[in-house]
């Protein structure tokens, strides 16, 4: 593909969540790829043919790839230069004051600038603060390198990428006719649906439009759930009755732990991007952070004087069901604010591997309160009425409690 490149494509953070599921459904179209990462432990168990983390159907698709010779690893920038197409896996992920951080992706271009040259395509894929990749761009032109700047923001769901990525029309970006002309020809290798052309700042939004559309859309159903449970109701029940033959309210999702590392994150920066105007977005972040503080208030209500004698388990500490990944997770939250409440707190978990952790069965022999934070499938095993002398708190209505 590339001219004078050993690599058509390089995946500066390769090993990780979204830039393996891409590189390996580059490599297995045909697209001769290498993945820099300085884990070097990820990098050998990918190589061998195994995923360092869940991903649907992503072993079998890692196979095909490395069987076909076009997926290779490296960690050495070395194989920046070597590639036509780089696709950088850092965004701008907010400080503790809610604000974006830009120091990774400065950090990183001012260590690698020397390995980019003339004729290369840089893809920014991570979401960033909107106006992101002008200033890339800009530094590039700085530094007088002739690489094009694009941005082609990933949009799939955690676990399901490698099908995703084969199903959803991909959004392209850039500044120039021609780099936007190679950025599409390039996607449409993994994909049969028609790359969208936008100008990098559309791009950049629409990438913060939509995780922070889904961030709200849980937030209402969060805020109904906390209403209806205020007034000693059963939302379930109530949303049952909304949606039930009623297209129109379809799209109302169940109440849950809303988490993981983009939605809150997209949200506050779209949040400082509109100078703090963002009402909903803000509401939003009350709203699906202060859930976890309704379920410890619920229980202080039941049990006044002895919840600091109660041990407690929480079931899941994943961010979302039947994945390894506890980024950003409001289990740990949880366990935060109960650590102070209650006089044990107990945690279990299907997929992540974590010493302080105790298994499933010790987790409900032990607790006198189960929370279930993270509906894995294997919890659907667990029958409530089995333990009546238990105390169980389902926000998600896992288990049809009522």
């Amino acid at each position: 593909m590339g001219h004078n490149f050993q690599y058509d494509l390089c995946i500066v953070g390769g090993a990780g969540h979204v830039g393996l599921p891409l590189g390996v459904v580059f490599a297995d179209s045909g697209v001769k790829t290498v993945l820099l990462d300085i884990n070097q432990g990820a990098l050998k168990k990918i190589m061998g043919g195994e995923f360092p983390f869940i991903e649907k159907n992503g072993n079998t698709v890692l196979q095909s790839a490395l069987a076909k010779k076009m997926l290779f690893a490296s960690d050495s920038s070395e194989v920046i230069s070597k590639s036509k197409f780089v696709v950088i896996i850092v965004g701008t992920p907010v400080d503790e004051f809610l604000n974006p951080d830009f120091r990774g992706i400065t950090k990183l271009f001012d260590e690698s600038i020397s390995h980019f040259r003339e004729g290369q395509v840089l893809i920014l894929r991570s979401t960033v603060f909107p106006g992101t990749t002008e200033k890339i761009q800009k530094y590039f032109k700085k530094k007088n390198i002739k690489a094009k700047v694009t941005f082609c923001p990933e949009r799939i769901a955690e676990g399901y990428a490698v099908e995703e990525l084969r199903a959803l029309p991909q959004l392209v970006s850039a500044y120039d006719d021609e780099g936007l002309r190679e950025v599409t020809e390039l996607f449409r290798k993994i994909s049969p649906k028609e790359p969208i052309a936008m100008k990098p700042i559309e791009a950049e939004l629409a990438k913060l439009f939509i995780n922070s559309w889904r961030y709200i859309k849980f937030a209402v159903a969060n805020q109904f759930f906390m209403i209806a449970q205020n007034n000693g109701l059963n939302f379930h029940i109530i949303q049952k009755a909304m949606s039930k033959d009623y297209p129109r309210d379809h799209d109302l999702p169940a109440a849950g732990f809303a988490a993981g590392p983009c939605l809150f994150k997209d949200t506050m920066q779209l949040s400082a991007f509109t100078h703090n105007h963002f009402l909903i977005g803000n509401a939003a972040m009350l709203v699906n952070e202060g859930l976890v503080n309704h379920v410890v208030h619920e229980l202080k209500r039941e049990f006044p004087d002895s919840l600091s004698e109660k041990t407690v388990a929480i079931l899941g500490m994943a961010f979302k069901p039947e994945l390894d990944d506890p980024r950003s997770s409001l289990s740990y939250k949880l366990r935060k604010m109960l650590l102070m409440e209650c006089d044990v707190v107990l945690c279990t978990d299907e997929f992540i591997k974590d010493p302080a952790f105790v298994p499933l069965e010790v987790a409900l022999r032990d607790s006198d309160i189960v929370i279930l934070a993270t509906p894995h499938k294997k919890y659907q095993e667990i029958d409530p009425r089995k333990h009546p002398n238990k105390k169980f708190v389902d926000v998600w209505n896992f288990w049809k409690l009522s």
